[in-house]
């Protein structure tokens, strides 16, 4: 049996080939694979085999192959795929077989048949779709309708018009659909008065409202602007789908003096439509647009001004920078955002040409948008305004330039934003400031260093924080001996910090050898206690990322540190650095680590995984006893079984 399911993924599929072979099936004589195929529809083939059958004709086959399609169109399972077919054979055999079958079938094969003959628009089946109109099955002739639009003409036309009358209400929207279709042929054929005359016919006429809505719009666009009033209608009207369908029409319908009148009628519509209306004026592609856009970016109601401003961010254009910049000032919060945005967005170096030019004369908030912008928009040509506001008396505007310089600044500009820093007592500015270094810091790298060092010989304990902070995003090893010398003797804030950043190291610096030897200082000589840990924490995170060390290396460091390891968070810590790092002695380590009850289970699952590899200097038995110790003794059921079969896998 076949099913809808497949008729309908393979027919889409089979057009496209069969059109692109239809001219070359037209000109050849049935070739000895057209007569195999042929041969299968006779035989008493598998009725999925002939599917398959019809399915390939569509694309390799001619005349020859219709009669034995023909046959087909009467059998329930096959009809649609010999239709396929038949609709893809070039020729006016093809259009025959069709014909000949809308007197041999009746009900849903009848329908296909109809169908089919919409498809192919035989002008020879008219007389015989029309005679179908006036079928008793609403749904053969509801296809007849729908066939006769597609095939269009004169003749269909006028018996389409005449059925819309009396058709039953089952029926009526198909005509009405056929008519709609015959009017589309008609408007492309450039007979515009038949057009417009069936498709008021079709909004006359007692129809569901859809074919209303489409009669409506083909009725404006074949008058072209004489269906301006018609448009406007659908604009006024108390009913959505015509609003709707007037809206998408105001899009389509072409000429100048459309979009004039349509923004004279924006005017006039209700508040709440007149963003509709400007968003469809928007989408005409009409340079008469753009002023009518500008006026509602200025005045009016607030939805119709944040419309026309969010319209300018694909519609303007250096123009609109004034009207944009004046909304930006004005005390309206969404107008404000509104404005920003499309100015960020808005395209165009002569955009950013406008806005520097402005900025030496601005003044209050129309210079903190400015400056805003230049950092937004990275108009870097503006750093100089933009430092200079840094001395200005309003916080924000100084506020609106560190921000700036965040984005485009450079090292330089790390100078200019310390002294501020040194001269600003505000918490609120500071963090502000310091956000902003942190930025050029991690943008410049090492040129930063010698600007941040009035910071970090600084008696302020906040001052000397934020530079060790952007020292160690900064890295290196003058940032390294600037975070070591802050241990040894900056006040104690700023030493915590110092220790913290140093402990944090290895995740930014992995590479950096002369930070484990920091470390591991701090982790065996710390006089404080918190200190000592965060260094060991520290020193085992260089040890575990260090590619340079060997693993018996790293397990050496290990073993020389553990008599400073007090607490089961730094031994777990250790483990982890064991256990990646194959080898006999790590394993041997392990074991021992094994013996304290509070890391047990880590070492157990440290040992696993070691004992699971063949590494040098340690036996499959003794692999094995390691692994069946875990298996007895651990109490973590994962573990155990991680174990048992681990174990299981040595042969």
């Amino acid at each position: 049996m076949i099913t809808k399911k497949q008729y309908s993924l393979s027919c889409v599929f089979l057009i496209i080939l069969a059109v692109s072979a239809g001219t070359f099936a037209q000109d050849r004589s049935a070739d000895p694979k057209e007569q195999d195929l042929i041969a299968v529809l006779k035989s008493d083939a598998p009725k999925g085999e002939k599917a398959i059958t019809c399915k390939k004709l569509a694309i390799y086959g001619t005349r020859e192959s219709i009669p034995s399609l023909a046959l087909l169109l009467a059998d329930k399972e096959l009809a649609s795929w010999a239709r396929i077919a038949i609709e893809a054979i070039p020729g006016p055999a093809s259009d025959i077989a069709l014909r000949n079958a809308l007197g041999k079938v009746e009900g849903r094969l009848l329908v296909g048949v109809i169908n089919s003959i919409a498809v192919r628009r035989d002008v020879q089946a008219v007389d015989t779709l029309v005679q179908k109109l006036d079928d008793s099955n609403a749904s053969v002739a509801s296809a007849a309708a729908v066939a006769l639009g597609h095939v269009s003409g004169e003749k269909a036309a006028k018996a389409l018009t005449k059925s819309l009358a009396n058709a039953p209400a089952g029926v009526r929207s198909a005509v009405a659909e056929g008519c709609i279709l015959c009017a589309e042929r008609f408007l492309a054929d450039d007979r515009t008065a038949e057009a417009v005359k069936l498709y008021d016919t079709v909004r006359k006429a007692d129809v569901p409202d859809q074919r209303h809505l489409e009669a409506i719009r083909g009725a404006i666009l074949a008058r072209q602007s004489a269906g301006l009033p018609l448009l406007i209608e659908q604009l006024r009207s108390e009913d959505k789908k015509r609003l709707g369908i007037g809206l998408r029409t105001a899009r389509e319908l072409p000429g100048r003096d459309v979009t004039e009148a349509l923004a004279v009628e924006l005017n006039r519509l209700n508040p709440d439509r007149r963003p509709l209306l400007l968003l469809a004026l928007a989408d005409r592609s009409d340079s008469a647009v753009l002023p009518t856009v500008h006026k509602a970016a200025q005045s009016g109601p607030e939805d119709l001004r944040i419309t026309a401003i969010n319209i300018l961010i694909r519609l303007g254009d250096v123009s609109c920078v004034p009207i944009l910049l004046e909304a930006v000032t004005e005390a309206d919060a969404k107008l404000e955002q509104a404005a920003t945005e499309t100015l960020i967005r808005l395209p165009g170096k002569d955009v950013d040409a406008d806005l520097l030019a402005r900025l030496p004369q601005a003044r209050g908030k129309l210079k903190q948008v400015l400056i805003e912008l230049a950092g937004q928009r990275q108009i870097s040509k503006a750093l100089p305004a933009v430092v200079s506001s840094l001395r200005d008396t309003d916080v924000g505007i100084r506020g609106a330039a560190v921000r700036t310089i965040s984005i485009i600044g450079q090292d330089q500009q790390a100078a200019d934003l310390v002294k501020l820093l040194q001269k600003t007592k505000n918490s609120g500015e500071r963090a502000g400031i310091r956000k902003a270094l942190l930025a050029i810091s991690g943008r410049c790298g090492a040129k930063c260093i010698p600007h941040l060092k009035p910071l970090t010989e600084s008696r302020d304990s906040e001052l000397h924080i934020i530079g060790l902070r952007a020292l160690a995003i900064v890295g290196g090893s003058d940032a390294l001996a600037a975070v070591k010398s802050a241990i040894e003797s900056a006040e104690s804030p700023a030493q915590d910090e110092a220790v913290r950043i140093l402990s944090n190291w290895p995740s930014n610096w992995p590479e950096d050898s002369k930070a484990g030897q920091a470390l591991l200082m701090l982790a065996t000589s710390a006089k404080k206690m918190p200190h000592q840990v965060l260094g060991l924490r520290g020193y085992l995170q260089y040890i575990r990322g260090n590619k340079k060390l060997s693993n018996e290396q790293k397990v050496a460091k290990v073993k020389d540190l553990l008599a400073h390891i007090k607490r089961p968070e730094e031994k777990r810590q250790a483990i982890a650095v064991l256990a990646e790092a194959p080898s006999a002695s790590a394993l041997e380590l392990l074991t021992t680590l094994a013996e304290e009850p509070a890391v047990v289970e880590e070492a157990y699952s440290g040992m696993v995984r070691i004992a699971g590899q063949d590494i040098r200097g340690v036996s499959k038995d003794q692999r094995r006893k390691v692994l069946q110790t875990v298996a007895d003794k651990s109490k973590n059921d994962r573990t155990r079984q991680r174990a048992r079969k681990t174990l299981s896998g040595i042969r």
